[in-house]
């Protein structure tokens, strides 16, 4: 999996104010990928544009992929006229049947499938919508603040077991929380104000997984590394 993002300049059609201008970046490889900055710096918009969903920008993004892109942000609603096991068990190929038990059981929503979605807390809402992205096939699911209404453990129960059950997938994952981001990814790219050159800086994450706990002093460096960035 490969996404390159070369010269990107794009302005939002109702202002004349560029929010990116000649950024380029690049993502690439399986794993956890951040995308990290202030409100306002545009992650969401370059998000949506390496998924396709904008577009009228200049310069070019170059996408080397098999099964394609996948968005997913923290607000998508479900339809409430079944329960939501039932969205599932539609939106899930049989190959894969399995998967509904083992996420939703790891997920903390088991109890909830035969709930209607419009009955579930934020929270779960949220776990059931990001469930039904990861049933599907795909190379790269962004995830733009698709946990922010999670409690932090399960968000941390989540995402272990996300890298433990999809470790050939890629992850874009887009939090304003520096210990999230510095903790579980492997690379992050901390996108700035138009006025500051570089607009993104890379850094490099402490990746963490079930195998592999970073070391809290490692840890504190990454979260200043991303913040000075900012």
């Amino acid at each position: 999996m490969r996404i390159e993002c070369l010269n990107l300049s794009y302005q939002y059609p109702s202002s004349s104010i560029n929010v990116f201008q000649g950024l380029s970046c690049r993502i690439s490889g399986p794993g956890f990928h951040a995308l990290f900055g202030p409100s306002g710096v545009g992650k969401t918009t370059l998000a949506k544009m390496i998924a396709g969903l904008v577009k009228g920008y200049s310069g070019t993004i170059h996408v080397k992929l098999k099964n394609g892109i996948l968005y997913t942000y923290n607000l998508e609603r479900l339809p409430g006229w079944s329960a939501v096991g039932e969205h599932l068990r539609q939106i899930n190929p049989s190959a894969r049947s399995n998967h509904i038990q083992n996420l939703t059981e790891s997920f903390g929503i088991a109890e909830c499938l035969n709930s209607r979605f419009n009955r579930l807390s934020l929270g779960q809402q949220n776990r059931v919508n990001l469930t039904r992205y990861l049933l599907q096939d795909f190379d790269l699911l962004i995830m733009d603040e698709s946990l922010a209404n999670v409690d932090e453990a399960t968000r941390e129960t989540i995402i272990l077991k996300i890298k433990e059950v999809f470790s050939s997938k890629a992850f874009l994952y887009i939090s304003h929380n520096v210990l999230e981001v510095a903790k579980f990814c492997k690379d992050i790219l901390v996108l700035r104000d138009m006025r500051k050159t570089p607009q993104v800086i890379a850094i490099r994450g402490q990746d963490h997984t079930r195998d592999h706990t970073p070391d809290r002093r490692a840890l504190e460096r990454t979260m200043l590394e991303i913040v000075h960035a900012s």
